[in-house]
C-alpha cells in the first residue's frame, strides 16, 4: 500500500530571485508580472513543483529587500498587490506551490515600527526592537558582531542608546522577547496565507531569540571559517549568545501551530534558514515531536570537497542525525553562494545535479542553473551588494546576475527598449541561454529536464527510501533508491579516470540517463563509468 507523503515531500522547489528572473517594464530589474509570464516554462517546460521568491516587499533595498519597510505590500519596482495575486492565481492554476519569504528578525530602519521605537524611550514600541544602553566608557553594551563587518550595536544620538542590529545598521534586530512582536509578525504571516500562499522560508531563522542577559560572544580560539560567507572579524568570535537561545523553540511551535491551522484546507509549510553545520543543534528546529519547522534547509553540501567520500559523509551523516520521521533536503546553490557550475566546474555540473535530484529528500534548485549558468565576474565599480562593498570578494552579486534566456537583446530578460539592467549580463549569453538549450537534446537543460521527468515517473526517486552500496570503486558513489514497487541505482564518478562497476548489482537492469551524451545505454560487461559521469539505473 502506498504511504500518503505531503506535497513538499514529493516536490522539487525553484528559488527565483526577483529582480533577476524577468523583466516586463525595461526598468532593467525584474518583477512580479515576469515570473508571471514565465509559469508555462516552470510548470510545463521545466517541470518543477513549487516557488520559493525572495523577498518582494517595499524596502529601501540596503540589503535588496532583506531590509523590509511594510510587510503587507509590495515594492513597487515589482508590481502591485494585484498583480502578486495574479501570480499567485496562475501558479495555483498551473498545479504549482508557492513560498515566500518571511523576514522575522529584522525590519528595514525605516519600518514605521522602527520609526516610532526611535523616536523616544517612552514610545509604546520601544521595547519591539533591542536597546541598551553603553557601557560606562561609552562602548557597545557587549562584544556581539554583524554579519556584514563590526559591531552589531549602533548609537542613536536622539534618545542615547545603542540598538541592536545582526546585519547592517539599516536593519534593526526586532525584540522576539516582546509577545506583541510576536503576535505582529503572525499577523503579517496570516495576511498572506490569507491571500492563498502555500507557505515560507524563514530567513535567518535561527536569529530571532538571544542570550536575555546579552553575554559577551567567547572568542574563537581556531578563527576558523564557517561555511557560510562570513564577512570581516565576525568569525573572530563563537556566536553562542547572538542567536539560537533555546527559547526559540517555543516561538516556532507557536508559528507552527498556526500553519497547522491554515492546513485543514490547503495543507502550509515552512523552511527556515538555518546556517548551523553541528547536525545535532541544527535538527533541534524540526522540534521534538516534529512540530516545529517542516524542514530547515541544509547547507551542508554548499561547502563539501567534491569526491565521493566527502559527500558521502555528509549524506550519512544526515540521515543519521534526522529524528524519525524528519525529512531531509537538500541544497547546491542559492542567492548567497556560488552558482553550481562555478562550484564545481563544467564537468561535475550534470553530476551534482543528478545527485541533488535523486537523493532522499526535498531538492531546492536556484534559478539559472538548469542551463548552467556561471557566477557573472562583476567589476567593483558595479558592485550593489553590502557584502563586497564592505569586503572585495564576499559579494553576493555574481550570482544573482538577470537570468538568460535566449541570445537577443539583453539575453531576453529585458525589453529591447531598455537602458541598462541592474547587474550586467553574463559575457556568454548569446550561447548559454535557454532558446539555445532548448534544441539541444544532449543540453544541461535537457539533462535537467530529464531528471525532473523520471522524478514524476519513479515515485521512489520521490519518496523511497535511500541506501548507499558500501564497495564500490575508488572515487565513486553509488546509492539506491527504492519502494515496494521499484528500486533504482545511482552511480556518480568523482574522478578523471575510468571506473569500472560491479555488474553484478546492474544485472537486468534498464539505463534510464547518464549525465553524459553519447553513452551507449546497454548494460553491459564490465560496465565502465566514464570520467566525470553519473548514471541512473532501473534496477
Amino acid at each position: 500500500m502506498t504511504a500518503h507523503y505531503e506535497w513538499w515531500k514529493k516536490a522539487v522547489f525553484y528559488q527565483i530571485y526577483p529582480r533577476s528572473f524577468m523583466d516586463t517594464t525595461g526598468s532593467g530589474i525584474g518583477d512580479l508580472n515576469g515570473i508571471t509570464q514565465k509559469i508555462p516554462y516552470l510548470a510545463q517546460t521545466l517541470g518543477i513543483d513549487a516557488i520559493w521568491i525572495s523577498p518582494f516587499y517595499p524596502s529601501p533595498m540596503k540589503d535588496f529587500g532583506y531590509d523590509i519597510a511594510n510587510y503587507r505590500d509590495i515594492d513597487p519596482i515589482f508590481g502591485r498587490l494585484a498583480d502578486f495575486d495574479k501570480l499567485l492565481e496562475t501558479i495555483h492554476q498551473a498545479n504549482l506551490k508557492l513560498i515566500i519569504d518571511l523576514v522575522p528578525n529584522h525590519s528595514s530602519d525605516q519600518h514605521p515600527w522602527f520609526l516610532e521605537s526611535r523616536s523616544s524611550k517612552i514610545n509604546p514600541k520601544r521595547d519591539w526592537y533591542v536597546w541598551k544602553d553603553a557601557r560606562d566608557d561609552g562602548s557597545p553594551p557587549n562584544n556581539w558582531l554583524s554579519i556584514f563587518g563590526g559591531s552589531a550595536w549602533e548609537w542613536d544620538q536622539e534618545t542615547n542608546q545603542y540598538y541592536l542590529h545582526s546585519f547592517l545598521k539599516e536593519q534593526p534586530d526586532l525584540n522576539w522577547r516582546n509577545p506583541q512582536v510576536q503576535e505582529a509578525i503572525f499577523d503579517v504571516v496570516r495576511f498572506w496565507l490569507d491571500r492563498g500562499v502555500d507557505g515560507f522560508r524563514i530567513d535567518v531563522a535561527h536569529f530571532l531569540m538571544k542570550d536575555p542577559e546579552l553575554r559577551d560572544n567567547p572568542l574563537n580560539p581556531s578563527n576558523t571559517k564557517s561555511i557560510h560567507k562570513p564577512l570581516g572579524d565576525y568569525d573572530s568570535q563563537i556566536h553562542l549568545y547572538d542567536k539560537g537561545h533555546p527559547d526559540i523553540h517555543r516561538v516556532y511551535r507557536d508559528f507552527r501551530k498556526l500553519l497547522d491551522d491554515y492546513s485543514k484546507d490547503q495543507p502550509r509549510m515552512s523552511m527556515g534558514e538555518i546556517h548551523i553545520f553541528n547536525m545535532d543543534e541544527w535538527v533541534l528546529y524540526y522540534g521534538k515531536d516534529l512540530d516545529e519547522i517542516h524542514f530547515p534547509i541544509n547547507f551542508s553540501l554548499l561547502g563539501a570537497n567534491w569526491q565521493a567520500e566527502s559527500i558521502r559523509t555528509l549524506v550519512e551523516g544526515l540521515e543519521f542525525s534526522l529524528p524519525p520521521g524528519a525529512w531531509p533536503n537538500y541544497v547546491l546553490a542559492n542567492h548567497d553562494d556560488q552558482r553550481i557550475l562555478s562550484r564545481y566546474g563544467i564537468k561535475n555540473a550534470r553530476s551534482a545535479a543528478m545527485l541533488l535530484l535523486t537523493l532522499r529528500g526535498t531538492p531546492i534548485l536556484y534559478y539559472g542553473d538548469e542551463i548552467g549558468m556561471k557566477d557573472v565576474d562583476i567589476p567593483p565599480k558595479l558592485c550593489l551588494d553590502p557584502a563586497g562593498i564592505r569586503q572585495a570578494g564576499q559579494g553576493r552579486d555574481p550570482s544573482r546576475t538577470p537570468m538568460q534566456w535566449s541570445n537577443e537583446t539583453w539575453a531576453g530578460f529585458s525589453p529591447p527598449h531598455t537602458q541598462k539592467t541592474w547587474l550586467p549580463i553574463a559575457n556568454d549569453f548569446q550561447e548559454i541561454n535557454l532558446k539555445n538549450q532548448l534544441k539541444d537534446p544532449d543540453s544541461i537543460f535537457s539533462f535537467y529536464r530529464n531528471l525532473l521527468q523520471l522524478r514524476k515517473r519513479y515515485p521512489a526517486l520521490q519518496t523511497g527510501d535511500y541506501h548507499s552500496l558500501p564497495d564500490t570503486p575508488q572515487g565513486c558513489y553509488l546509492y539506491t533508491r527504492y519502494n515496494e514497487e521499484e528500486k533504482l541505482l545511482i552511480a556518480i564518478n568523482f574522478t578523471s579516470q575510468e571506473q569500472i562497476l560491479d555488474p553484478s548489482p546492474l544485472h537486468g537492469g534498464k539505463l534510464l540517463l547518464s549525465s553524459l551524451p553519447e553513452r551507449d545505454y546497454t548494460i553491459t560487461t564490465p560496465f565502465i563509468l566514464r570520467p566525470h559521469e553519473s548514471i541512473l539505473v532501473l534496477l
